[in-house]
């Protein structure tokens, strides 16, 4: 492929691929409730105690005030993220060194998203029985089974 070529797919394909990116390290606005994976269809099914419920609501709460105190912060990051990507693709020379340096940032803080996500999974699984989390295990694999259906059909 001739470089002008390059450049082009990558002018066009960059801003696609960044916008689904944040969005979906923004979570894409699925589950902004404070849920998360711990959703009502894993918890389907399981007998959670006055106090398990309690603790749940607890954790679930924390979780909210904690994303509605950083989220202004994060957006204007991600604003200030998208706006130094334009500025690098409307540049009259292609800088991959700083290219790569934004999509390291912008990936590392995916990431951070992602740990900080899992975290408040884990405490909130760690408010369940051994046995219920058997019945959670059980009902991740169905959804799971569901998603790979989903998958072959679309494919």
């Amino acid at each position: 492929m001739k470089l002008s070529k390059r450049i082009v797919a990558t002018v066009i394909a960059l801003p696609l691929m960044m916008g689904s990116m944040s969005a979906m390290a923004y979570g894409g606005g699925k589950h902004h409730d404070g849920k998360g994976m711990m959703g009502k269809h894993l918890l389907r099914g399981i007998d959670l105690t006055d106090e398990q419920k309690a603790e749940m609501k607890t954790l679930r709460e924390q979780s909210r005030d904690a994303m509605k105190a950083g989220k202004g912060e994060m957006k204007a990051g991600m604003m200030a993220d998208r706006q130094e990507m334009q500025a690098l693709l409307l540049a009259d020379n292609f800088d991959e060194s700083q290219i790569r340096v934004l999509a390291e940032k912008m990936a590392e803080q995916q990431v951070e998203r992602r740990v900080a996500m899992m975290k408040r999974q884990h405490e909130m699984l760690n408010i369940l029985t051994p046995e219920q989390k058997v019945e959670v295990k059980a009902n991740m694999d169905k959804m799971a089974e569901r998603h790979q259906e989903r998958m072959k059909k679309h494919h």
